[in-house]
């Protein structure tokens, strides 16, 4: 009896463990966090576009958003940072999927002129987490790995 109670208090300790060394919850500033992206890339002017920009260019559904912010480039180069947190958790992962297809179209129109920025959009960065979904292109994903980790990535 007492090695059952033993290993089950075990058990407990190790499950309570674990949920101790899950990754932080994400509450970052979607703006904020979209500008230190957009920083992260080189040989390109990355700009704040508006909302409805946004909502275009992504194709997401702003009524299903609390708040956004994306930075782009001036098409020298696939260089962009995207924040978007969602109203619900449910939205995420079609917000994902955008983004998924975002950078597929992306990289079929830069093969036929500037093919070099192909490998930077192979190596595009889409994270969910919580009510986040994030997409950045850049030409240093260690930087902008590390910029989403210090915010909960």
């Amino acid at each position: 009896m007492k090695k059952l109670i033993t290993l089950l208090v075990t058990i407990a300790m190790i499950g309570v463990m674990l949920t101790g060394c899950g990754g932080k919850e994400v509450t970052a500033d979607p703006a904020k966090l979209a500008e230190d992206l957009s920083k992260t890339a080189s040989g390109d002017t990355l700009s704040s576009i508006s909302e409805d920009i946004l909502a275009s260019t992504y194709l997401v559904d702003t009524s299903k958003i609390d708040s956004c912010a994306a930075y782009v480039g001036t098409g020298a180069t696939a260089c962009e940072a995207v924040v978007i947190k969602c109203s619900d958790s449910s939205y995420v992962s079609e917000v994902k999927g955008l983004f998924e297809t975002r950078v597929k179209n992306q990289s079929d129109l830069y093969s036929s002129y500037n093919a070099d920025e192909v490998k930077n959009l192979d190596n595009a960065i889409i994270k969910t987490s919580g009510n986040y979904a994030v997409l950045c292109v850049t030409n240093d994903t260690a930087a902008a790995e590390k910029v989403l980790k210090e915010a909960g990535f």
